[in-house]
């Protein structure tokens, strides 16, 4: 698995002001981070330039040590963004939006229709996997594009915003998900303005006009006492830390 780091970066779009300004986090494998904020804060600019889409004014992003260049370099190194919009081809089916994805990343007909199968099984869409995605409500696109993200197996996952069409049981089941990909070792970044959902993670980075600070730190989960969350300045480390068992 991998370690996602991203070093006092500055982000603009063109010629404007910057959107983030001087970030730093660093996420390690197993770890589940919540970036907060209200709308416009930054936090759909900070997923996206740690997914490659974005490049950054001044600073860096690497991926266990080794700078990021693009999406192509990201998707290569299993970095899997759920966006915001859902990014779904409406003119096509759920199953066929989960399949295409998976045969994209190299998988065989035959695991990427057992794998659709599968995740669209866990969000609860088998009843609507050849429905056209046009005509899904809000909440079951979203699914929709969380069991098409969650399918593709990455070593670090960006989840943007991706509980807010949901009602609540469909919400909490998604929330599930994602504890369950931080304990196979994924490094889980999820950009929320919901506290309850900002609340289940291991630690909660603030974005307010472009600047972090981390808000708030918890224990690791049981599972493995001796996690930490370390806070650095204006941003935030979430790491491991076998010197110094417990909270920080």
């Amino acid at each position: 698995m991998r370690t996602v780091s991203v070093d006092r970066v500055t982000v603009a779009y063109g010629d404007g002001e910057p959107v983030l300004r001087d970030v730093s986090v660093v996420v390690e494998p197993g770890r589940m981070v919540a970036v907060s904020g209200r709308s416009g804060a930054g936090k759909t600019t900070l997923l996206s330039t740690i997914a490659g889409l974005l490049r950054p004014i001044e600073g860096t992003v690497t991926i266990d040590g080794e700078p990021l260049r693009d999406r192509d370099d990201a998707v290569a190194r299993r970095v899997v963004l759920i966006p915001q919009d859902n990014g779904l081809a409406t003119f096509l089916t759920v199953r066929e939006n989960v399949e295409v994805a998976l045969l994209a990343n190299g998988h065989t007909p035959s695991d990427a229709r057992r794998l659709t199968v599968e995740w669209l099984e866990r969000l609860g869409l088998s009843a609507q996997r050849d429905q056209l995605v046009e005509e899904l409500s809000g909440g079951q696109q979203q699914r929709t594009a969380i069991a098409r993200g969650l399918a593709l197996h990455g070593d670090v996952l960006l989840a943007d915003e991706v509980t807010s069409e949901l009602d609540a049981a469909s919400r909490q089941n998604v929330l599930d998900l994602l504890r369950k990909e931080a304990e196979r070792g994924v490094a889980v970044v999820f950009a929320t303005h919901d506290p309850d959902a900002a609340a289940v993670c291991d630690a909660e980075l603030s974005l307010v006009d472009g600047r972090a600070t981390l808000v708030r730190t918890e224990r690791a989960p049981a599972e493995d006492p001796s996690g930490t969350v370390q806070a650095a300045g204006a941003g935030a480390r979430v790491a491991r830390d076998d010197s110094a068992p417990g909270d920080v």
